[in-house]
């Protein structure tokens, strides 16, 4: 067996035993078909007021660039959909953000997983990357064979569907590359006739400044009032493209013990919403990526929707 195959082969398997979905590898290497894409995202200004996303336009597309000597990219896929979720007429939060912040959760098994390549290959020189850096997760895991890029332009995968974070661990180490699947969204236009705000503009693209999840995360100052009755009762995020899209019936419950809600969450009334104190914040979103929008842009949310 060849090198990078029997690599290739020890990564995996144990990706797998840290309880990854899956683990796909990509040759590191300039992302020539996103870079016009991207280029074009941003000069219509679908990034609304989320600037960084202007900055290390080179290094979003080149791994090289952020790893010295780069040749794999590592793409993983970590399940997150609950087993079970929110009372029906209450405040909405994206499903993502029920229990410990997934930063935390995945960065410590990615470190892991860094560890056991130096300890059974040798001397890999790397980084781990968890939607923290100019890194285009999806354009990865679809490139690594994961998934292929939904009409949300959400990945998505015919056995799982979507609801599940992606990383990477970009080494300086051979290995054997996966090679893209095919899409599978045929005519289907759920994602597109569902989004409350209209934000997929057309199939496979996503004006990020139109969207729920960058109003109530993202934006800082106040919130339009022309987007005003069309959050659909989302506080933080919004789930609305992915629980329509039919490949998501195939969802399975993590099995993350620290993706597990606040035993309060799943039972919180719009009153309880409404009502909440910096102390209830503290207390149930203490670990969560709900800690993101302070509590203030919490409030800000709510009451925008009263």
């Amino acid at each position: 067996m060849k090198r990078e195959n029997e690599y290739t082969r020890l990564i995996k398997t144990e990706a797998k035993r840290l309880d990854f979905l899956s683990c796909g590898i990509s040759k590191a290497d300039f992302l020539e078909e996103e870079a016009p894409r991207l280029e074009k995202w941003l000069s219509k200004n679908m990034h609304g007021e989320m600037a960084y996303m202007e900055n290390h336009f080179d290094k979003r597309l080149d791994p090289r660039l952020l790893v010295d000597g780069a040749k794999s990219v590592i793409s993983l896929l970590l399940n997150y959909h609950p087993e079970e979720t929110q009372n029906e007429d209450t405040y909405k939060i994206s499903k993502y953000a029920y229990g410990n912040d997934y930063h935390h959760v995945i960065k410590a098994k990615l470190r892991q997983l860094q560890k056991f390549v130096s300890e059974e290959i040798g001397e890999v020189n790397g980084r781990a990357f968890v939607d923290s850096a100019p890194v285009l997760d999806k354009a990865w895991a679809a490139k690594s064979g994961l998934g292929w890029m939904g009409k949300h332009s959400n990945l998505l995968t015919k056995e799982v569907g979507s609801f599940y974070f992606i990383a990477e661990l970009i080494i300086d180490l051979e290995l054997e590359y996966d090679t893209p699947v095919t899409d599978h969204c045929g005519t289907c236009t759920a994602c597109i006739d569902a989004c409350p705000t209209e934000a997929i503009v057309e199939p496979y693209v996503v004006d990020g400044s139109k969207c729920i999840s960058y109003f109530t995360i993202e934006l800082k100052n106040e919130i339009p009032t022309s987007v005003k009755g069309q959050f659909d009762d989302w506080v933080f995020g919004c789930d609305v493209c992915q629980d329509v899209c039919p490949w998501n019936r195939f969802s399975k419950s993590h099995n993350e013990p620290l993706f597990n809600p606040h035993p309060d969450l799943l039972s919180m009334t719009k009153k309880d919403w409404e009502d909440i104190t910096e102390d209830v914040f503290k207390k149930v979103f203490q670990k969560s990526a709900v800690k993101r929008t302070k509590f203030s842009g919490l409030k800000r949310n709510i009451n925008f929707l009263k």
